[in-house]
């Protein structure tokens, strides 16, 4: 039985503890907060409650394997999940509004043609068959193995299998980012363009920069389906903790780490921000790559081998919580996407060097039909989301535009509204530690290993990293793929391979 200290209790840092407990460990979790769940917070004011952090949960079986490896109770028997539908309603910028079904491929594509017209359920679908060729070539090497010596393996070659576009007298041309999948395509159709950068822009991601096997990630959603959890993505957090609790492992909140130990050339411990020690045999940190660096003895860098090339500039969101008056109406649906005015005008404020809110971002307003977030049903809790550059101080008058232009998805939405609260970059660097209040992006093959992170393994022996910030990067599912990794990689030692 080995003594391990995991700093931090995110999803990804819980789902390893878990794991870790079960195996037969000796699992003490040190969190330099005084609650659990890392990004998945709440707030609470007046009777209503808010994720602050993700709002749905995609590719629930990563959950649903946890629970099942770690006790007799499976996920359903702990939290209820009810799949949305529609999954989504996109308000377009030409007024353009379609909603498309949950995990219905044959769906989808009815209710683009009748939105968009004739052809644009045929053309989406074509690329979604690519899509599916891609997501068969990069998930195991991507999302259920470390990350190996020959990572670059992953850089090198682009999964997706583009559509080679022959010119007249030029050179033939593919597809290599996500935009371009969209203008060579998609038909150049500025709403199936919206469509499909969306789902790069909802991560952080440049459509125009990041490559084309991003299409991964409107496969994964539009096939695996889309989850509600009753009370919100914070139960959900709760019965992770709960289970590692169940498990026996040890929780230490407001124990801030402030070094990790090394002896006989491997990690040993962690030192406390009180002064006091804690021996371990295995670290493993589930904290911001920079605040990781910080920990490192001597100030080394500690991520394996220092190859991967990684990204820099990674966004943060600006989150808006509404409480209204008035309830929710049935038909509403639980998410719509309302997307920008000018798209090209977004992404350069958004990623360019002078970063920035566009005047009407796009914006990602989520209406649960939960009893439990709101004081009564005369009432009802909005939450909009909006992709956000790091260290951005949002004004009120920019708080105040975005509320107007969710007015497309809450008609009268200014004569309900009660309240609002406002979270910025800054609260998201306060709740996780991340420098600026960035937020991690999925990992992603091709384009050189630059949307690829740190692989779970690190310089130092016996130092692990897990979550977001480390192989396979961001997001709920990856977290919890995270930790099941760096649990593998422990238990099994260096010859772990990932799930079979």
């Amino acid at each position: 039985m080995a003594r391990i200290v995991v700093i931090g209790a995110g999803m990804g840092a819980m789902t390893a503890a878990a794991r870790l407990a079960v195996a037969g460990h000796r699992v003490v979790v040190c969190e330099r907060g005084e609650t659990y769940g890392g990004a998945l917070g709440r707030f609470e004011r007046d009777g209503f409650a808010f994720d602050t952090g993700p709002g749905l949960l995609p590719l629930p079986a990563v959950y649903r394997d946890v629970f099942v490896k770690t006790g007799k109770e499976p996920l359903e028997q702990c939290v209820e999940l009810t799949q949305v539908e529609p999954a989504v309603r996109h308000v377009f910028a030409d007024g353009t509004v379609t909603d498309l079904p949950n995990a219905s491929r044959a769906g989808i594509g009815e209710a683009l043609d009748k939105a968009l017209g004739d052809g644009s359920g045929a053309r989406w679908a074509a690329f979604m068959n690519r899509a599916r060729e891609t997501w068969d070539r990069a998930r195991r090497p991507l999302l259920e193995e470390p990350l190996f010596e020959d990572w670059q393996v992953l850089g090198e070659r682009e999964p997706y299998p583009a559509v080679v576009h022959k010119r007249l007298l030029r050179r033939d041309r593919s597809a290599a980012t996500l935009a371009e999948i969209g203008a060579l395509e998609l038909g150049g159709d500025p709403r199936l363009v919206a469509l499909l950068e969306h789902f790069a822009l909802a991560h952080g991601l440049d459509p125009r920069t990041t490559p084309a096997s991003a299409a991964v990630l409107p496969y994964m959603e539009q096939t695996f389906g889309v989850w509600a959890v009753r009370g919100g993505m914070r139960a959900l957090a709760r019965a992770l903790y709960e289970r590692c609790v169940a498990r026996r492992v040890e929780f230490v909140f407001g124990a801030a780490v402030t070094r990790i130990v090394e002896k006989d050339g491997r990690a040993a411990g962690v030192e406390l921000a009180d002064g006091t020690a804690r021996e371990a045999d295995f670290v493993v940190a589930g904290v911001a790559s920079t605040a990781l660096d910080r920990l490192a003895p001597g100030g080394v860098d500690l991520r394996a081998r220092g190859d991967v090339p990684g990204r820099s500039g990674t966004p943060s969101r600006l989150t808006v919580l509404l409480a209204l008056s008035g309830g929710r109406p049935g038909s509403a649906p639980h998410r719509t996407v309302v997307h920008a005015a000018d798209r090209g005008a977004e992404l350069d404020r958004l990623f360019g060097e002078r970063p920035g809110l566009a005047a009407a971002p796009t914006v990602t307003v989520l209406r649960p039909d939960d009893p439990g977030l709101v004081p009564d049903d005369a009432h009802e809790a909005v939450t909009l989301t909006v992709t956000a550059p790091a260290h951005l101080e949002i004004t009120p008058a920019e708080a105040e535009r975005l509320i107007d232009h969710a007015e497309a998805a809450v008609p009268g939405l200014r004569d309900r509204l009660l309240w609002h609260e406002v979270r910025t970059p800054a609260d998201v660097a306060e709740a996780t530690g991340s420098d600026g209040g960035a937020v991690p992006a999925p990992a992603l093959a091709a384009a050189g290993g630059g949307f690829l992170h740190p692989a779970n393994t690190t310089r130092l022996p016996g130092l692990f990293a897990v979550g977001g910030w480390s192989h396979p990067g961001g997001g709920l599912p990856h977290a919890g793929m995270s930790g099941a990794l760096v649990a593998g990689l422990i238990v099994e030692g260096p010859g772990f391979r990932g799930s079979q």
